[in-house]
């Protein structure tokens, strides 16, 4: 119970840091705003072609776990 307390504790703080916030990144936002809706849209396009690949292995990693968890129970 410590150790999720910790973990929990830790992933908080970290967090909370100053640089995990990528939405205050000034001039991100600047060049996006004045970019126009054709260069929004192609940004909205590579965010999701980005986070894609990595959620479906985070998806799969998970799911093997789940099911090796459950074969050791039975």
């Amino acid at each position: 119970m410590r150790l999720r307390l910790a973990v929990v504790a830790v992933i908080g703080i970290l967090g909370m840091a100053r640089g995990a916030y990528a939405q205050g990144c000034v001039l991100c936002y600047t060049s996006a705003a004045a970019a126009g809706s054709g260069a929004a849209r192609s940004i909205d396009i590579g965010i999701l072609a980005l986070v894609t690949p990595a959620l479906l292995l985070f998806l799969a990693v998970m799911f093997l776990l789940y099911r090796r968890a459950v074969s050791a129970a039975v």
